[in-house]
């Protein structure tokens, strides 16, 4: 769940688990002109060498 926005199209998203990543938008998401707004449900893929960075890659419903 998107809990914070920050300039420059990065968010913070807490996970499931109570962690709290920094995250940004997928290409795609960008390319489309998908909206995440503060409250949004959304999956992230984390990068697999800092834990604490992400990308957001879908919106959920």
């Amino acid at each position: 769940m998107i809990t914070n926005v920050f300039a420059g199209g990065q968010f913070e998203v807490e996970t499931e688990a109570g962690n709290t990543v920094r995250a940004q938008l997928c290409g795609r998401m960008r390319k489309f002109r998908i909206r995440v707004i503060l409250g949004d449900h959304v999956t992230v893929a984390l990068s697999p060498y800092d834990l604490t960075h992400g990308m957001i890659v879908f919106r959920q419903k």
